[in-house]
């Protein structure tokens, strides 16, 4: 049943503005590891995926500097790496790759339609993919200076910091990770946490605390972030005893938290007062022929090797959707039509 796939004659077709509909059986958007990881299951399930990355390969994932709890990588790996090694792990199987970002998406019709900047297409099965995005603080100062000494990626831009003070505003296990990655170029790191304790696995706070270029400012929330062209510091206050202070530093780093890029899906699924994709244990939303998987369903853990999980068992339950379907309705699944073609002209 799952290696069945299904094809919609939309050859010929065309929107308003003149536009080719492209069919596709199952699209998948969401360049990160669930995204990747449900293009390669559904490729091996000969279902001809097309992935829409959008601008980046590697979702969150890619910012990370060294993985060492994925399963398979004993000495670690970067996230960016283990990216592209399941980029190339799924086009190997068939899987086909777009950068392309999408405008907007209808799920009201069937089949799905999905618009990106460069196309627009059709598909029977729809996995949604698209991950989060940090949290901002919200204070003033903070949008000013972005890219200009507040950053949310120290893989990305930790090299600017060489030899200069940073502060890490946040306690779970992006915020140590990030910081202990800062410690290679900076040559101070003061993490600023709201809370007396941190959040972040033991193994992290164990390294973080061990750093001597890592110190702590406790029960401390930010206010807002100083400079003039570029960021001299942040104004913050202890929310114990009320104490004001400005810590110096020459960045900012942000990791309060994630929120799922859900907005195109408004309206037409199902989701949390926070945004997030709600989905059953088998990873379908409300829509049938609709799956989500990785971080924009997954509020709790945001763990690469969950959201891969998520990923496969999305792409398993879309199989199953389109094999279901073609019985229902009495299509004949592509792989067998094409069979009996080929055995036609054997035959002539």
């Amino acid at each position: 049943m799952g290696g069945m796939s299904l094809s919609l004659n939309l050859s010929g077709l065309r929107t308003e503005d003149g536009t080719e509909v492209l069919e596709r059986e199952i699209v998948v958007i969401g360049g990160g590891p669930a995204g990747l990881t449900a293009a390669l299951y559904a490729a091996r399930g000969q279902s001809r995926p097309l992935l829409l990355i959008g601008q980046s390969l590697g979702g969150q994932a890619a910012t990370t500097s060294e993985m060492e709890n994925y399963p398979g990588f004993p000495e670690g790996i970067g996230g960016m790496a283990l990216a592209e090694q399941m980029a190339r792990q799924a086009t190997r199987f068939g899987a086909e790759l777009a950068y392309e970002e999408v405008q907007e998406v209808n799920l009201r019709g069937y089949p799905f339609q999905i618009k990106t900047y460069g196309a627009d297409y059709r598909a029977k099965a729809l996995i949604i993919a698209t991950g989060a995005r940090a949290r901002q603080l919200g204070v003033p100062g903070e949008k000013k200076f972005i890219g200009h000494g507040v950053s949310f990626c120290a893989t990305c831009d930790g090299y600017f910091y060489k030899d200069k003070t940073v502060v890490v505003v946040g306690g779970g296990d992006s915020a140590l990770d990030e910081a202990i990655y800062l410690t290679r170029f900076a040559k101070q790191v003061i993490i600023i946490h709201r809370r007396s304790e941190l959040r972040a696995g033991a193994i992290l706070q164990q390294r973080a605390f061990a750093n001597p270029k890592i110190r702590f400012v406790w029960d401390t929330v930010v206010d807002e972030v100083l400079g003039d062209d570029l960021v001299t510091g942040v104004r913050a206050h202890n929310v114990q005893t009320g104490e004001e202070q400005v810590v110096n530093a020459d960045g900012v780093f942000v990791y309060i938290g994630f929120l799922p890029n859900s907005s195109l899906f408004k309206g037409q699924l199902e989701l949390t007062s926070d945004g997030f994709i709600i989905t059953d244990k088998r990873q379908r939303t409300s829509v049938p022929g609709v799956f989500a998987a990785g971080d924009v369903q997954d509020p709790d853990f945001r763990q690469t090797v969950i959201a891969a999980g998520a990923g496969a068992a999305a792409a398993i339950e879309a199989e199953r959707f389109l094999a279901e379907r073609a019985y229902e309705v009495g299509e004949q699944p592509v792989a067998e039509a094409e069979t009996e073609g080929e055995e036609e002209k054997q035959q002539v």
